[in-house]
């Protein structure tokens, strides 16, 4: 058994002594401490003794973590007496003990080479840990559930939320708020889909759903949540090779799902040491015979290199057997080198004098090898392109005459690339046949022609097309009238207008020249000059589309025909619906912007420094441009900038240009059509003019006033639809 204690002075405690008798403390009133924590294991079972100065009136809460494998359990009012937050333990399953402070609160943290679950109970003073002998992936059976965190609730308790989030190298991380830490987790692998149970627990309604997480790039595809009797099952769909692991913080449970990396140089795939557990125990025994006993255990073929010696003492009880044979490298300072399944072992400096060796044979053969030419025909890039790549020269620097580009090797690269090519190699390019000539060591052309493998490959295109639908609903009301009057009498022989006394005589007309032609006042009678009320429907709005009032006259006059009062009417409803639709579309290659654009241009006149005029041009057309973006979902990203002008009103300086403009970056799925814009507008309008005093008069006053009343609405709506051209017909 392995203690840890604090070694406290005699004068300290002589000190603490007499002060606690001063001040009449008692030990039920001092806050409980932490004082050693021990380790020990009884059969098989790794035993946490957490020795405190008082004992704790109830078993404190805890939660395990799967990666990294902890256990952490939180001691409410207890202090931390050992002088020290971090502990060396090294023992069974145990790596070591953190103990953190905060406030009135303390949480000591057992640091696990495997995951496991634990038992606490309280004997006297301590607090008794119990951990699991085996980590969670051995214990568990095929098929079989992983019992996470026991269900401590009583009752069932409702979740809170259900989240999901991008980490970081594709990881897929399922984040459940739980109502308190008591609630029980139980994990299992089904074929290709994780179950997550959640005991004793409640989902809202607003939780139920299916979440498709595909365009986050993560294994992860899908997560349906649905209540199952008295527990939450949550089923998460990765695809690909994946790994998983999940860790409880309080109330956030938090399952991860990460894409697995092979990596050829490893013994055992998977995160830390994943290999079959052995026991080792020997006394002084030869490092070649102990390689020899692991080598008998593994598949592989062990080669030791006769530097290799020295003897061992080793005791290791169920470890995993690429770890054990780490430990055993590490203790004598000794390398490994794989080569399928034959491991070469050596001390560090041999295998690293080696491989310089190595290095340095193969550069003194690159330079006495003799060269090769070898010819490329290209069918998707240009060879110019390829030559200034392989020559480290960057796109867009001179080429030599007749198309092609000569890069020899002691010439000096224009661009700050790269170069791939060896220094004695060099490249031509034929622009005519689009060939690439090449002249360099053997291996480097098989580098080059795998690399040209990979890049002239037909590149995928996108066909975009939009549908920009502009809609109308025009509504006008006009109602006015023309009130007018004419005296003859005058014209006629006799005297016109009204005596007013003293022989004076009075007479109305519509403007200044007819009270002068009613008067004979050197003019004739011009009956446009008889309107007193000259209010007809107004119907200049566009409202009205250019319609034309329908109107209706009457006359009063008297039986001699030398006074007359005319009256007309007139009254316009206009009502139109309108929609446009424009639809350009465009296919391009990806990630390349394309332009398309129909329209007008509008001449204006501009002044120039000389103070002269000059006529410039401003475009009136409809224009899309867009650069399209496969994802490897199959979506596509469209970076989209949509103009819809169209010539506007005349002014002096010119025609006014009347836009519609979008910019923005959408995701979209293949075939998939979103609306990226709108813009709705609505204008309401009434106007009456009136004669003042008359036009207010009730019924009478609509004699001497009109009134218009308009209401437009109009409406703006983008379409985009890319769908990925995958064969040469789903281009018509």
């Amino acid at each position: 058994m392995k203690t840890l204690q604090e070694n406290k002075s005699m004068g300290r405690g002589w000190l603490l002594g007499i002060a606690c008798s001063l001040l009449g403390a008692s030990a039920a009133w001092a806050e409980p401490q932490i004082q050693a924590i021990n380790m020990s294991q009884q059969a098989g079972v790794d035993i946490v003794r957490i020795e405190l100065s008082e004992p704790l009136a109830a078993v404190p809460t805890g939660f395990t973590i799967q990666s990294p494998p902890r256990v952490a359990i939180d001691l409410p009012g207890v202090g931390n007496a050992l002088g020290r937050n971090a502990i060396e333990l090294n023992q069974g399953n145990l790596r070591s003990a953190n103990i953190a402070q905060a406030g009135d609160r303390a949480r000591v943290v057992l640091n696990l080479r495997q995951a496991s679950n634990y038992q606490a109970k309280l004997e006297g003073n301590a607090l008794v840990i119990s951990l699991g002998s085996s980590g969670v992936q051995q214990a568990q059976a095929p098929g079989e559930p992983v019992h996470f965190a026991q269900s401590l609730n009583s009752a069932p308790q409702a979740l809170r939320d259900i989240d999901f989030r991008r980490g970081a190298e594709g990881t897929g991380r399922v984040i459940v708020n739980l109502p308190s830490n008591q609630v029980g987790v139980d994990i299992q692998q089904q074929g290709h889909s994780l179950i997550v149970e959640f005991l004793r627990s409640s989902l809202p309604e607003n939780l139920r759903r299916k979440i498709d997480v595909t365009d986050f790039g993560t294994p992860v595809q899908m997560i349906t949540t649905t209540q199952a009797g008295d527990r939450v099952r949550m089923v998460v769909e990765p695809k690909g090779n994946w790994e998983h692991s999940a860790y409880q913080s309080d109330n956030q449970f938090v399952l991860e799902v990460r894409p697995q990396k092979v990596d050829p140089n490893k013994l055992t795939q998977g995160p830390g040491f994943a290999g079959d557990k052995l026991s080792l125990n020997f006394q002084n025994i030869e490092v070649r015979a102990l390689l020899q006993v692991i080598a008998d255990f593994t598949n592989f073929n062990v080669v030791t290199s006769d530097t290799v010696t020295g003897n061992v003492t080793l005791r290791l009880k169920d470890v995993p057997w690429d770890q054990a044979l780490d430990i055993i490298m590490q203790a004598k300072g000794l390398g490994l080198k794989k080569s399928g399944n034959v491991l070469w072992i050596a001390p560090k400096d041999e295998l690293a004098a080696k491989e310089k060796l190595d290095l340095e044979s193969k550069a003194a053969i690159a330079q006495l090898e003799p060269l090769r030419s070898q010819s490329f025909q290209l069918n998707y890039v240009k060879a110019e392109e390829i030559a200034k790549g392989l020559a480290g020269q960057s796109i867009g620097a001179g080429s030599g005459s007749n198309g092609s580009s000569n890069s020899g090797g002691n010439s000096s690269s224009s661009g700050t690339g790269t170069r791939i090519l060896s220094p004695r190699g060099s490249v031509i390019s034929e622009s005519r046949t689009n060939q690439l000539f090449v002249s360099d060591i053997p291996s480097k052309l098989e580098e080059i022609q795998a690399m040209i493998a990979k890049i002239d490959v037909p590149v995928r295109q996108v066909l975009i097309e939009a549908r920009i639908v502009e809609a109308n609903d025009k509504f006008g009301r006009a109602l006015g009238v023309k009130l007018g009057a004419n005296d003859l009498r005058g014209q006629q022989g006799g005297i016109p207008g009204y005596s007013v006394g003293g022989g004076n005589y009075v007479t109305i007309g519509g403007n200044y020249n007819g009270v002068g032609s009613q008067t004979n006042q050197g003019v004739t009678a011009n009956y446009n000059n008889t309107q007193f009320i000259n209010m007809p429907a107004n119907v200049s709005s566009d409202s009205f589309s250019g319609g034309t009032a329908a109107q209706v006259a009457l006359s009063l006059f008297s039986a001699t025909a030398n006074r007359f009062l005319n009256l007309e009417l007139s009254a316009l409803e206009s009502d139109g619906k309108g929609k446009v639709v424009s639809s350009p579309r465009i296919i391009t290659a990806d990630q390349v912007k394309a332009v398309i654009e129909q329209g007008e241009e509008l001449p204006y006149q501009v002044a120039t420094a000389s103070g002269a005029t000059s006529i410039a041009f401003r475009k009136a057309n409809l224009k899309l441009e867009v650069t399209p973006q496969i994802t490897p979902e199959g979506s596509v990203i469209l970076n989209v900038d949509v103009n819809k002008d169209s010539r506007g009103t005349l002014t002096p300086q010119g025609y006014a240009i009347n836009t519609k403009h979008a910019q923005t970056q959408v995701l979209v799925e293949n075939g998939g059509t979103v609306v990226i814009g709108g813009i709705y507008t609505q204008d309401e309008g009434e106007t009456v003019n009136k004669v003042p005093l008359l036009g207010d008069v009730p019924l009478l006053g609509n004699l001497f006033k009109n009134t218009v009343r308009t209401s437009s609405k109009t409406e703006l709506l983008i379409f985009l639809t890319p769908k990925v051209v995958s064969e040469r017909t789903a281009v018509r």
